[in-house]
């Protein structure tokens, strides 16, 4: 089995869990892809280098970050760097033989820059200029299978390569949704909740799964907030030849394996139109 793993970044999410699971699974011939997400993180380092995070909605209702120049030197010293590195540091020390990369390593990840966005504040349309983001287009799978045919967990994060040939932002839950499609795997997408619930506030309502457009609706009206996120980009990842996906609670006892058995949300093909 091919697993791409999305491991969030918020504060609340523990990974520790997730990464003993990965040492089972890679003992049993699995291959795995590791995409980490590091919000929290970059906040924190914008805010000690005297900078504000500047979220800002679409007229979709989708909030994403604002990354101009200064944010995205940031965002690549705490993406690629320090939070890529000790993802694969504590690999190491497991014995898994992990390679870090970021979407700019091998043209890994690559497609055009968005330099400018649609928001909307107050009930108003606003277009923001000077955008360091882009949509991935095409990925190096043969990057990829070369290092899984070898033995080594690629471990990757944001940047990408833009086609204007420079490193620019792009969401951590696209970046696995793009692997999980191209390589035909199942994404498992681990968060700081159980899944995608009827009511946001009561986790007994869980909806265990999705195999038909009817049962897919029901995703779509109750997903909310950065959740939206997470089920655009399962749906993405499905579109594009994913086998399944899955979005469950990174803080279960064995987060992966609980997944994998049948914990969280289970979306599968059939139920995307």
């Amino acid at each position: 089995m091919t697993i791409v793993l999305k491991i969030g970044g918020a504060k609340a999410v523990d990974p520790a869990g997730a990464l003993d699971d990965i040492v089972h699974l890679s003992s049993q011939g699995n291959s795995l892809i590791i995409v980490h997400g590091g919000s929290t993180a970059i906040d924190e380092n914008l805010e000690r280098m005297g900078l504000s995070p500047n979220y800002v909605e679409t007229p979709s209702g989708v909030v994403g970050r604002f990354t101009d120049e200064a944010t995205m030197k940031v965002f690549t010293m705490t993406m690629a760097g320090l939070l890529n590195t000790n993802l694969v540091v504590k690999l190491q020390n497991l014995n898994i033989n992990a390679v870090g990369l970021s979407g700019v390593d091998g043209r890994l990840l690559h497609g055009p820059r968005k330099d400018s966005i649609r928001t909307i504040k107050n009930g108003k349309k606003k277009i923001l200029r000077g955008d360091h983001s882009g949509k991935i287009t095409s990925v190096n799978t043969d990057l990829i299978q070369l290092l899984l045919d070898n033995g080594y967990v690629p471990v990757i994060s944001p940047p990408m390569l833009s086609d204007d040939g420079i490193a620019v932002n792009t969401d951590a839950d696209r970046v696995s949704s793009s692997l999980a499609g191209s390589l035909s795997a199942t994404l498992v997408s681990l968060t700081d909740v159980s899944g995608i619930y009827r009511d946001i506030s009561d986790p007994t309502t869980l909806i265990s799964s999705a195999k038909t457009p009817e049962q897919y609706s029901l995703l779509q009206n109750a997903a909310e907030g950065f959740m939206t996120r997470k089920l655009m980009a399962a749906t993405d990842a499905l579109q594009q030849g994913a086998e399944k996906a899955i979005i469950a609670s990174a803080n279960e006892e064995q987060p992966l394996l609980s997944a994998l058995d049948g914990g969280g949300t289970h979306i599968y093909p059939e139920a995307i139109l």
